[in-house]
């Protein structure tokens, strides 16, 4: 059955390929941006679609002009990588707190089930590994990384707090570091950097002495977690979606350098503040709940990222 849906940061990353997917699903979509991070041109193919309707609007000012009658809520808006939410710290928390409490309070209001965008951040330089959603984490409040750590970890808070309080029906995904066409060539996160870098035959930048490990999910498999969460009922999460496949930062750089044949040379930088060593999620709750697990490969998904920034970077 076709559903009214909201989609804030929509014309992000996530936001437009999450758009595209539901649009192409039947439904009617709110996309919501006030193009802080997010671009009109990730979205222009769809402005013609008679269920698309695209809203110039910031995500911490309330909504009650939009007029919104919605039944699901996908909150994305929030800058999410290092160099945009640490170029302004302060809207970057304001984005994750007010955001999700003007989302939450539309929920109340339509009683939509609504959807929270969090991360991985919530654990900090982790002290377990890998991840499971019952671990706490270990978060520096007061770091350069805080701003959107501890919002994200608030809007967690909120989010449970209005379900109990209120009603609200919530679903909270944690999302580890995902990558894919329409990522912002300049976003500054690893794997954007390394193709993009490679591309133009810059030195590639390593911090600290790359060993440090991610994990890398394909977008289009975590749009799928999120579906799957949002259209079940068995749990509200928090439930991390991501790759477990683990790799360091050396092997992500020499795997895009050979996709490449790039002759760009590798650089060592200091390790930013707070940078985990460690981050791979236990994806055992999205097993049971969701029946899900990623489906492409880092070599396979690497492809799809470089033929994209290839046609992005011209």
């Amino acid at each position: 059955m076709a559903k009214k849906i909201l989609i804030t940061g929509g014309a992000g990353f996530l936001g437009s390929n999450l758009s595209e997917r539901l649009l192409t699903e039947g439904n009617k979509i709110y996309c919501l941006d006030n193009f802080y991070t997010g671009f009109k041109r990730n979205v222009e193919h769809l402005l013609d679609h008679p269920d698309f309707e695209l809203i110039d609007h910031d995500v911490t000012e309330p909504f009650d002009k939009l007029d919104l009658d919605v039944d699901q809520i996908y909150n994305l808006a929030c800058p999410a990588s290092p160099p945009h939410y640490q170029e302004d710290p302060v809207f970057t928390t304001r984005t994750a707190i007010f955001g999700v409490i003007n989302c939450l309070e539309l929920a109340k209001k339509t009683g939509a089930r609504m959807f929270q965008a969090s991360t991985s951040e919530v654990y900090g330089d982790p002290l377990v590994h890998p991840q499971p959603e019952t671990y706490w984490g270990s978060v520096n409040p007061i770091g350069i990384r805080s701003c959107y750590d501890e919002g994200k970890r608030v809007g967690e808070t909120l989010m449970f707090d209005y379900h109990r309080q209120h009603g609200v029906d919530i679903r909270i995904v944690r999302i580890f570091n995902t990558y894919g066409p329409r990522m912002n060539p300049e976003d500054g996160r690893v794997v954007s950097n390394f193709i993009v870098q490679a591309l133009k035959g810059e030195d590639i930048t390593i911090y600290g002495d790359g060993k440090q490990t991610r994990s890398f999910c394909y977008v289009d498999d975590l749009l799928e977690g999120f579906v799957r969460l949002m259209n079940q009922d068995e749990t509200v999460g928090p439930v991390n979606c991501g790759n477990p496949g683990e790799f360091t930062m050396l092997e992500l750089a020499e795997k895009v350098l050979a996709k490449v044949d790039s002759n760009s040379k590798l650089t060592f930088h200091p390790l930013p503040g707070d940078d985990p060593k460690q981050r791979k999620p236990d994806i055992t709750l999205a097993k049971k709940y969701l029946d899900w697990e990623p489906k492409v490969a880092l070599d396979d998904g690497l492809d799809q990222a470089i033929a994209y920034f290839k046609s992005a970077i011209k």
